[in-house]
């Protein structure tokens, strides 16, 4: 087993990822917030 050494391995594909998921969950959550925001307004 070779020895796992902490801090070595290459995560640049995982933060550009996980970058990806947080910009699409927070867009997502917004456009969200704004839907029921405007049925809350014109619908009743």
């Amino acid at each position: 087993m070779a020895d796992h050494k902490h801090g070595e391995m290459e995560i640049t594909t995982q933060e550009k990822t996980f970058d990806g998921f947080m910009r699409f969950t927070t867009k997502s959550v917004i456009v969200i917030l704004l839907l029921l925001v405007g049925m809350a307004i014109f619908i009743t």
